[in-house]
């Protein structure tokens, strides 16, 4: 993996593990194979892009081995929108990267293009994709915590319900594709038919 960009030392990379992946056996899915090693391990590959890497996991323990620092949902059952906003509450930084713990291909590249678009007036900054949202490979301000804590505790918001009601910089198709053609940055693996076509396998 080229590493050969800025350092971002306002930035926190937080890997999203959720819950377990009922549709391949359970199984965490940070865990899953890929090439030699896992998907948590190629998604640290980027760690030293980032002045910390935080994990939401609501069960741990099967990331112990690692030696993260782990933090849980602090507003519980609210699947994705919970467990970005725990990363932004554990978040020791102006500005959190947050990734699914399920995406293998996260490219450098992208990455730089999220955080070149990042400015004063902006609370957040994510990739579209066919006019859609792609809230987990996105990077927000950790003072969204706040309000974003208030509207889970009060309802069931989804990530793009909660971009929609603040300064939220939203980068077209062609942004990404610019650096990735196929958008495999954006590939997350949830079935069995996934594992197959992205060359992945169970732990």
């Amino acid at each position: 993996m080229d590493l050969d960009l800025d350092f971002f030392p306002d930035v926190t990379l937080a890997v999203v593990a959720g819950g377990q992946g009922r549709r391949l056996s359970g199984v965490p899915k940070g865990l899953l194979r890929v090439g030699t090693g896992t998907v948590l391990e190629r998604l640290l590959g980027l760690a030293p892009l980032f002045a910390e890497v935080l994990l939401v996991a609501n069960v741990p323990e099967p990331y112990a081995r690692f030696g993260l620092r782990t933090v849980a949902d602090v507003v519980a059952g609210k699947g994705a929108p919970g467990g970005v906003h725990a990363a932004l509450v554990g978040s020791r930084t102006e500005w959190v990267l947050a990734v699914a713990c399920d995406m293998p291909f996260v490219r450098p590249e992208a990455i730089r293009v999220l955080m070149d678009a990042r400015a004063p007036e902006v609370d957040a900054v994510c990739f579209t994709v066919a006019g859609r949202v792609e809230p987990l490979l996105a990077v927000y301000r950790a003072s969204l915590a706040s309000p974003w804590g208030e509207a889970l505790k009060e309802g069931d918001p989804s990530l793009r319900e909660l971009l929609a009601g603040g300064r939220a910089r939203l980068l077209p198709e062609e942004a990404l594709r610019a650096v990735d053609a196929e958008l495999r940055s954006l590939v997350n693996v949830n079935t069995p038919e996934d594992l197959s076509r992205y060359g992945l396998a169970l732990p």
